[in-house]
């Protein structure tokens, strides 16, 4: 199976060969050495350090149940325990998918995680994510119901969105509220996206600096706001919790041709109705 058959950047360093059509694999926990297990906890401990001050407490709390501290985590174990919480399970791929294996993964509650991981050169930036990306990023929040249950409903816009042509903002909500969205909380703001969480650099920079705008969330704004990606974030949404983000989809599929034929914000600039939220 070529990648670029597939309509993916070529040079991945997947292999794709091994892949089902549906580009699933299975994940042999044999081929870890034992320098994978070792960078996976230098990962795991950089970044941990970080959750008090840094990150979202659902991500905390429902990190702490998940079997990571050892090493490269077994996907079998994790789907268990994800499976009676929220009906949601693992699968493993080669790295980056198809537009369509995605949404359709999604749509039915497998999440898919790139099996390979990073050389210890690379704990700083990676290409393409990995397993620490996907797993550590994102799998947390897989236990949480209202997040769970919008990124399930997520997965099945993608139908519409390729049908109608308007998967480029489908793909801006995916980046500001799944990879790097942020939550208010305890009278402070809080990072639960998957790409700032799995950054040590984005995960300080998102919660702190005052050089990145925080908006109120917006649907509208979001299906419109053009992102970096090999930079740092100039713009960061903010919900109030999760719940609200799960019932902003409703409004998705009626605002997807709009959003498709809007012009698109670039990145850091301002929108006449944006609402800032403020550090504290």
């Amino acid at each position: 199976m070529e990648a670029k058959i597939q309509g993916l950047p070529q040079g991945l360093r997947g292999d794709y060969h091994r892949a089902r059509p549906d580009f699933t694999l299975d994940q042999d926990m044999a081929e870890y050495s034992a320098a994978d297990h070792a960078t996976w906890r230098t990962l795991l401990a950089r970044q941990s350090a970080l959750l008090l001050r840094h990150a979202a407490s659902a991500f905390r709390d429902r990190l702490a149940r998940l079997p990571f501290a050892d090493g490269v985590p077994d996907f079998v174990r994790v789907s268990e325990l994800l499976r009676p919480a929220t009906g949601w399970r693992l699968v493993a791929v080669p790295g980056l998918i198809p537009d369509g294996a995605f949404f359709e993964h999604l749509a039915a509650r497998r999440f898919p995680v790139t099996h390979w991981i990073r050389k210890p050169e690379e704990l700083d930036y990676i290409v393409e994510p990995d397993i620490f990306h996907d797993c550590f990023g994102h799998v947390p929040l897989l236990l949480h119901p209202d997040f769970s249950k919008f990124l399930a409903a997520y997965g099945r816009l993608g139908e519409q969105a390729a049908r109608i042509g308007a998967l480029k903002p489908l793909a801006k909500l995916y980046w500001h509220m799944v990879e790097f969205g942020l939550v208010r909380e305890g009278g402070g703001i809080r990072a639960y996206g998957a790409g700032i969480l799995s950054s040590s650099a984005e995960t300080v920079y998102a919660t702190e600096s005052p050089k990145p705008r925080r908006l109120r969330f917006d649907m509208w704004r979001v299906l419109r706001s053009d992102y970096f990606i090999d930079d740092l974030q100039p713009t960061y949404f903010v919900i109030g919790d999760y719940a609200e983000l799960f019932a902003a989809m409703e409004r998705v599929p009626a605002m997807l041709e709009a959003a498709r034929d809007a012009e698109p914000i670039p990145p850091g600039a301002p929108s006449p109705d944006d609402i800032p939220c403020p550090l504290h």
